[in-house]
C-alpha cells in the first residue's frame, strides 16, 4: 500500500506550479480589499457541498484543543442539522495541500473553474479513499454554525490552487493561548 505523502511527492501536480502566482494573486487581493473589501471574496451565508471558503471559527470545545485554525480553509463534505463536516486544508503541509487538492480537482463536475464548478465530493467517498491512501484524515473537521463568527468567505474555483499555497491559517496554541503562524504538522 503505497503511502499517502509518497503519492503526494510523485504526483508532479498542476497546482504546484501555482505557487509563484498564489504570491502575485495575494499581493493584488491586499491592493482591491484596501478599496473594496467585498471585490476579494463573495459572502455567502450558507457553505454549499463541494466549494471552498475561508471563515472565522471558534470551536465549542476550544479548552480542550491542543490547538486549531481559527480562520479554516474549508471544503464541505456533509451537512448536519446544526453544522458540517469540511476538509480544512490548512491542517495539510502548502504542497500536501496542492496536491490533495488537484486530486480532488478529478471529482469536479466541470472544467469551468468558475462559479458552476464544484466538486462532487461526499464523507462517504473520502472514508473509502483513505483506506487506500491514508494521511489526509486529521484535515476532516466538524464545523457548527453557531460557532462560525463570519460570513462564509467564498474561494473562487479559479483561485484554488493559489489560495491553498498562501499562509492564510491562524493557528490558536491553547497551551498558552497565543495565535501562531507556524503549523502543527
Amino acid at each position: 500500500m503505497a503511502d499517502f505523502y509518497q503519492l503526494l511527492r510523485q504526483a508532479g501536480t498542476s497546482i504546484l506550479s501555482q505557487a509563484k502566482q498564489a504570491v502575485q494573486w495575494f499581493g493584488d487581493q491586499v491592493k482591491n480589499i484596501s478599496k473594496d473589501p467585498n471585490k476579494v471574496f463573495r459572502r455567502d451565508s450558507f457553505p454549499k457541498i463541494g466549494s471552498m471558503y475561508l471563515f472565522v471559527y471558534d470551536p465549542k470545545l476550544k479548552a480542550t484543543l491542543p490547538f486549531y485554525d481559527a480562520y479554516p480553509l474549508v471544503i464541505p463534505v456533509e451537512y448536519y442539522s446544526d453544522g458540517f463536516l469540511g476538509l480544512n486544508l490548512h491542517y495539510l503541509p502548502p504542497m500536501a495541500r496542492a496536491s490533495l487538492l488537484d486530486a480532488l480537482t478529478a471529482l469536479a463536475n466541470n472544467n469551468k473553474y468558475d462559479d458552476t464548478t464544484k466538486l462532487n465530493i461526499s464523507y462517504k467517498m473520502l472514508k473509502s479513499y483513505s483506506i487506500r491512501f491514508g494521511g489526509y484524515q486529521n484535515c476532516i473537521k466538524r464545523y457548527l454554525f453557531s460557532n462560525v463568527r463570519s460570513s462564509f468567505n467564498y474561494v473562487s474555483p479559479v483561485d484554488w490552487g493559489k489560495v491553498v499555497m498562501m499562509p492564510l491559517q491562524k493557528w490558536v496554541v491553547n497551551s498558552d493561548k497565543k495565535y501562531a503562524s507556524s503549523p502543527p504538522y
